[in-house]
């Protein structure tokens, strides 16, 4: 399924892909030494449901269209206020604030090494 990129690649063109549409709080959970489920969790914040719907439209149409790559499995959706999509070695999370604060993912997997991202990362952007 990956062939083209790593898990950690993955997970780091899906926190570039959801900075374009100007998610709040990004943050990427290395999760491969506490977890055999999955190898990173991309956890981003939305403050409405339009955006959350536009943060999740922007990963999923631009790493279809930049890799050919689809979830597994997605759940939830704007109107629940929580989004997740499966791409089973990178698991994204996309939350409003509220629901983010109160199920803790960051706190139930604070083990988990956060992934900066580097520096000079250039923006991800949808294929011209």
């Amino acid at each position: 399924m990956l062939a083209e990129m790593d898990s950690k690649k993955l997970a780091l063109a899906c926190r570039a892909l959801a900075d374009n549409k100007k998610a709040e709080n990004l943050i990427v959970l290395d999760v491969r030494e506490v977890s055999t489920v999955t190898d990173f969790f991309v956890i981003a914040t939305g403050s409405s449901e339009p955006h959350l719907r536009a943060i999740e439209n922007e990963i999923l149409d631009g790493l279809r269209k930049e890799h050919d790559l689809k979830p597994v499995h997605t759940e939830g959706s704007a109107q629940s206020n929580w989004i997740v999509a499966d791409f089973f070695d990178v698991i994204v999370h996309i939350m409003k604030a509220d629901v983010r604060a109160h199920y803790d993912i960051e706190g139930l997997w604070a083990d988990a090494a956060q992934v900066k991202p580097t520096a000079t990362r250039k923006k991800a952007t949808k294929t011209e």
